[in-house]
């Protein structure tokens, strides 16, 4: 059988800055405040003439070229996202236009912020069954379109991005893709939402009016959830592959909130020392948040041949998963 590994990273980050400061200016809420529940100190707002697939353009090309291979060699793409180009069609395919990457198969995947980890799923799974032998998976996200401004509950927490890497099948069966973990629960879908835009209820001037094309969150309920689910999913997934919490090397959370981070580092037993951070400077960036980290954890040398990693996300839907990889 077959093992996949990551050959290249990339990521990109909007330019402009949307610090604590300035959304005191826009709701009531405080540097101090925002800190203290989330660890978020700023967040990047993508240009009016950015979409999605143009972050995904970026971060695409940067772990193409981390991987060594041109676009025409890819036989699939892979974008996870919640805040698409458009409903139809499906962002993959409009990165595959840009990308030059003619006639191989693209599609998207709506897993909220897990997104990412079961897009690596699908392509570790075809690489595994010999159909593919390279794949470049994406997670990018626009949040800034479907962002409430007025709602200081959600508006501090998100932030726009985009993250890629370079699938590639190989040999090598001490090294890759080791174990990957998906679970749901639809019965919780309402904690994290957008209630209109689509078939149950389209736009129409009533929907607009009453702010329903926004994302909405049960936050206190969520982290929870999270919390409990995070610790024991990364718990058991490491059980499972008979490898202790003290040999992870590094372990990449979704970057949704500083204290669920610390939380699932303190039940596995492992200091923060040991976990990629970075939402004080980006927020949650939802599915692109776990390949923008991992692509800072290479780039800065946080990760060496050999290390085990955990990448670990939960999110709407509800939605969670993880995967343990040895580099």
């Amino acid at each position: 059988m077959y093992r996949s590994r990551i050959t290249g990273t990339g990521s990109y980050i909007p330019e402009k800055i949307i610090t604590n400061f300035d959304l005191e200016k826009m709701v009531e809420t405080s540097d101090e405040w925002i800190r203290e529940r989330t660890g978020i100190r700023e967040r990047r707002m993508a240009a009016p003439e950015e979409a999605a697939s143009d972050l995904a353009l970026k971060a695409s090309k940067a772990a193409l070229k981390a991987a060594g291979i041109k676009a025409k060699d890819l036989d699939l793409i892979l974008v996870a996202t919640v805040s698409g180009d458009m409903i139809l069609p499906s962002t993959a395919c409009i990165l595959q236009h840009k990308l030059k990457a003619k006639h191989i198969a693209a599609f998207d995947i709506n897993a909220a912020c897990s997104g990412f980890i079961y897009a690596l799923s699908v392509a570790d799974s075809y690489i595994r069954a010999g159909i593919y032998q390279r794949i470049l998976v994406v997670g990018s996200e626009v949040l800034s379109r479907i962002t409430d401004w007025q709602d200081r509950t959600t508006c501090v927490l998100l932030g726009d991005g985009a993250g890629a890497v370079v699938l590639e099948r190989s040999n090598d069966d001490s090294r890759g893709i080791i174990d990957i973990k998906l679970h749901a629960d639809g019965s919780m879908w309402d904690l994290l939402h957008v209630p209109a835009g689509g078939s149950r209820m389209p736009a129409s001037e009533k929907t607009v009016k009453e702010r329903m094309h926004y994302i909405r969150m049960r936050g206190n309920e969520t982290f929870k959830i999270a919390v409990r689910t995070l610790a024991k999913l990364v718990t058991d997934t490491l059980k499972d592959n008979g490898i202790e919490p003290e040999e992870l090397a590094l372990l990449i959370p979704h970057q949704a909130n500083h204290r669920i981070i610390a939380a699932t580092a303190k039940r596995l037993g492992i200091g923060l020392d040991r976990v990629m951070l970075n939402l004080d400077r980006y927020g949650n960036t939802s599915a692109a948040s776990i390949p923008i980290a991992l692509d800072e954890a290479v780039r800065k040398g946080r990760i060496k041949d050999g290390d085990y990693i955990m990448l670990e996300a939960f999110g709407g839907g509800l939605t969670w998963g993880s995967a343990l990889i040895r580099w």
